[in-house]
């Protein structure tokens, strides 16, 4: 479960995030990461998009607990301050599982984020 100053909850900041950020894909996922300065202390937020395309009201808020919780301990990984903005696609039953997409999203993002920071601090 993520606490509720990790979650991103302004349209403000989905809306950054979605447009601005690095961005990364796999079957059924898409994920956003915006890095900002920030306070040393300021730890990264999350939030999730899971619109009906992802199925019924059921599937949706069974999908919503499942990537908070796969979510929660991957959000130390990224740079403090960071958004991370996850959208979940229409969901196909031949797709490989929600665990080892989220884990490819993360770890493209992480790849990613490193290589943005790396060239900003240059």
């Amino acid at each position: 479960m993520l606490p509720k100053n990790a979650r991103i909850t302004t349209p403000a900041d989905f809306s950054r995030v979605t447009k601005s950020g690095i961005r990364a894909t796999t079957e059924s996922f898409v994920g956003y990461l915006y890095i900002q300065p920030a306070p040393k202390d300021t730890q990264a937020r999350a939030g999730l998009i899971v619109g009906k395309s992802a199925g019924g009201s059921v599937q949706r808020h069974r999908l919503s607990r499942k990537l908070r919780h796969l979510i929660a301990p991957e959000l130390s990984k990224f740079p403090q301050g960071s958004l991370l903005v996850i959208r979940a696609l229409a969901q196909k039953n031949e797709a490989p599982s929600t665990e080892s997409q989220i884990a490819k999203l993360f770890s493209d993002l992480s790849r990613k984020s490193e290589k943005f920071t790396k060239k900003v601090e240059i």
